[in-house]
């Protein structure tokens, strides 16, 4: 790593406002390692009651300026490596997530062992470690955006295994500098995220930062090594499906050059969508601050067919 930020740097809001901890020049393939904190997991599990935590829900790492990014560009977060640590944590937390009416108002909190073998779910299932970035985002024009819910067009808790090594996610510049910030790390999760929270982990996300000038977004995607991904951000979930596959649309005809009914066709056969994470698209109803409004989805295309 060119560059390190331990935790300490954790914040509870993506903002333009906070004081940048570390300033960049894009393009320079330097590398850059966000560690994320799990604390509130580890006091959980040890009190087993929220009215006893010291620290907050879901810190991002940073935020990192970036040189020469403007509103109405996007920056291209590559992320090269996830480093775990020796343990993650599988937590019920009362009132969230879709199996919150079968696991009751008590916290549930267990100790995941991770290894070199694998991640320690039960004593009888090891499961390869599959880890992915859960919270990445830049900040908003204004004001702040929460690191819990909902996802927002800058990013935020989007929760998609795609944000994984390999990968690389594309963010809008909102503000001068885009103020880059990650966290949230899991060591694996299923798609969907029955918990709200899969097996959160500690670890040092490694990733490098290029900008694409002119690239305007209205909500990340991410590129992997046979698919690119575009996400859905709308209140209904028919919304969310429209917004991306009206990207993925824009990328082939405006980006790409194709034809229309070129681009509807191919779309029609292998233009796949399916539900994102599970933070919703709309800031939710502040007496359940964490029951989500809106959808979150998926939209993938092979690169097979460019």
């Amino acid at each position: 790593m060119d560059h390190f930020l331990d935790k300490t740097h954790g914040k509870f809001s993506f903002s333009a406002d906070e004081s940048p901890a570390l300033r960049i020049r894009p393009g320079t393939g330097e590398l850059i390692g966000f560690e994320t904190s799990d604390e509130v997991y580890r006091q959980l599990h040890e009190y087993g009651d929220m009215d006893k935590l010291t620290v907050g829900i879901n810190p991002i790492t940073g935020p990192v300026y970036v040189d020469g990014s403007a509103p109405g560009d996007a920056l291209a977060v590559t992320i090269h490596e996830i480093r775990l640590k020796d343990c993650g944590w599988s937590v019920s937390l009362p009132g969230t997530g879709a199996l919150q009416h079968v696991m009751g108002s008590d916290i549930f909190a267990r100790r995941v062992p991770i290894d070199e073998t694998g991640v320690h779910v039960t004593d009888r299932h090891t499961f390869t470690a599959r880890p992915m970035i859960g919270c990445i985002g830049t900040a908003p024009a204004a004001g702040t955006n929460s690191t819990i819910m909902p996802s927002y067009g800058q990013g935020g808790n989007m929760d998609l295994t795609e944000c994984r090594p390999g990968s690389t996610v594309y963010l809008p510049v909102m503000v001068d500098g885009a103020y880059l910030s990650i966290g949230d790390i899991h060591a694996i999760m299923a798609e969907g995220e029955s918990s709200f929270v899969a097996i959160e982990a500690e670890g040092i996300a490694v990733v490098s930062v290029d900008l694409v000038k002119g690239m305007s977004l209205r909500a990340p995607r991410v590129e992997t090594a046979d698919e690119w991904i575009f996400v859905g951000l709308g209140d209904p979930v028919q919304e969310s499906i429209i917004r991306g596959y009206e990207d993925m649309f824009h990328f082939l005809v405006d980006d790409h050059g194709w034809e229309a009914g070129d681009a509807y066709a191919v779309m029609s056969a292998v233009g796949h969508s399916r539900l994102g994470g599970p933070t919703g698209s709309s800031d939710p109803d502040p007496l359940h601050p964490m029951a989500p409004i809106g959808a979150v989805t998926t939209h993938r295309l092979s690169k097979s067919v460019l």
